[in-house]
């Protein structure tokens, strides 16, 4: 009985997320996804902005569904990581960006519209 527990145990720590993720944007990672031809959205943030949280909720609701699993997004911070974002292109917070591996396939600034923002992580599923 207590091999049927543990074989039980490692299935479930063996299975694939089923939340996409979201974490801190680090150049590495972010390279190493686009080596792997994976799913991206380069978000700049700011605690302090209300189009950021409402973003972010869609974001995480949409991570939380099987279809965006795979989908890993990259918070880099408005306030303290200018060069990091202007390398990027954008020129305020709240600005989304979405790639599959190195092509860039959607972008959204200042806008928290559900739809908009569901379209820009589909985006980078394709």
């Amino acid at each position: 009985m207590r091999a049927f527990y543990y074989a039980a145990a490692a299935l479930v720590l063996a299975a694939p997320a089923s939340a996409g993720e979201i974490r801190h944007f680090d150049r590495a990672a972010f390279q190493g996804l686009q080596a792997r031809n994976a799913p991206a959205v380069v978000f700049v943030h700011a605690d302090w902005c209300p189009i950021c949280r409402s973003q972010e909720a869609t974001i995480k609701r949409l991570l939380a569904t099987p279809a965006y699993r795979g989908v890993t997004v990259l918070t880099i911070d408005y306030d303290t990581e200018k060069p990091v974002w202007t390398s990027f292109g954008a020129q305020k917070q709240s600005t989304l960006i979405a790639f599959h591996g190195r092509r860039e396939t959607a972008r959204l600034a200042y806008d928290a519209d559900p739809q908009k923002v569901t379209a820009l992580v589909a985006a980078a599923l394709r």
